[in-house]
């Protein structure tokens, strides 16, 4: 698996796209739908695709480990947005121009206040030492996760910094067809990103846990590939997202051999997500939680530390990740 260091301010469809005058089936307030012509895009073709690593895009959202404080440490995706005036004046452009670019920001004036703590991400450029933003005019960057702060509520129940470790959703390493999910290392996912998915991410696509029993849990980007991928051509992408059981998935991400990323979103092909039944469901999954790797004595309210719940499961089998009911621990 490649390490995939930061986010990118924006990863290129494997398709050429154009704009469409019709309300966005992704983003809020967008008045416009980016859609994938069948053409490949010229960057996929000079990235070598054909030769790439096919892995399933997650529905989640984007994490990052790397250090605070001197300690490896979970943050989260914050981007850096305008202010509502500079949003407005965005916007209007926007639709007089139907594009994005071109549009001139006040680097200093048009941006909300981020926390002291955010970091931008490693390849946002820099114009007189402030991040510059993309084209939707955000900021990708992060914010450590500390357990006081409810807002990353969901994203704290996967660490447990005082032990070190993190619960992870991966393949398992003797047998590809079935996931674990383990507590591992921070230390074995530094400056790696990772999406966290589970019951209060995006509506749970993948039906993990439950809203009285919450499930959350890290998966690598990148661990998941996409066996038997079909050939980069608009066609037999569709069909494959359509009718295979693999293709059951939100979209598919290929990692070239030159480092760059190319996507394609069941949107860009006018395809409904999710859809029924989402293929990380079906998967049989295990449990490596050992509560001899951690003091549960430390923990504030252990009884209800998904670490500690989920260590009542150590060893046991199920036949997909929505089975792990938390309640019945």
């Amino acid at each position: 698996m490649r390490r995939l260091g930061s986010v990118q301010q924006k990863v290129p469809c494997v398709f050429l796209t154009e704009v469409r005058e019709e309300p966005s089936r992704k983003r809020d307030r967008q008045q416009f739908q980016v859609v994938a012509t069948e053409n490949v895009n010229p960057v996929a073709l000079e990235s070598d695709i054909d030769c790439a690593l096919a892995t399933e895009k997650l529905d989640g959202t984007c994490c990052y480990v790397t250090t605070y404080n001197g300690e490896p440490y979970l943050w989260a995706r914050l981007d850096r947005k305008p202010t509502k005036q500079a949003d407005k004046r965005f916007k209007k452009y926007q639709h007089s121009q139907k594009t994005c670019k071109g549009f001139t920001w006040n680097i200093e004036e048009d941006f909300r206040a981020v926390p002291d703590s955010w970091i931008p991400a490693q390849r946002v450029q820099h114009e007189n030492g402030h991040p510059v933003p993309d084209e939707h005019g955000h900021t990708p960057g992060w914010v450590p996760v500390e357990e006081t702060n409810k807002q990353y509520c969901w994203h704290s129940s996967v660490v447990n910094y005082e032990a070190g470790l993190a619960l992870v959703l991966r393949p398992h390493s003797e047998d590809k067809g079935l996931l674990e999910v383990a507590s591992i290392p921070l230390l074995e996912l530094m400056e790696q990103t990772l999406e966290l998915i589970g019951t209060n991410i995006n509506g749970n696509p993948y039906g993990l846990g439950s809203k009285k029993h919450p499930v959350h849990v890290l998966v690598p980007h990148g661990i998941l590939q996409v066996r038997n991928a079909p050939p980069v051509e608009y066609q037999q992408l569709y069909s494959w997202f359509q009718e295979c059981h693999e293709g059951r998935v939100e979209g598919i991400v290929w990692h070239c051999n030159d480092g760059t990323l190319i996507k394609v979103h069941r949107h860009h092909l006018g395809l409904k997500w999710p859809d029924g039944d989402t293929f990380l469901s079906s998967r049989p999954v295990v449990v490596h939680v050992d509560r001899r790797t951690y003091d549960p004595a430390s923990l504030a309210d252990s009884h209800k530390d998904l670490f500690c719940i989920l260590s009542g499961f150590n060893g046991e089998h199920f036949n997909s990740i929505r089975d792990i009911q938390v309640e019945n621990c």
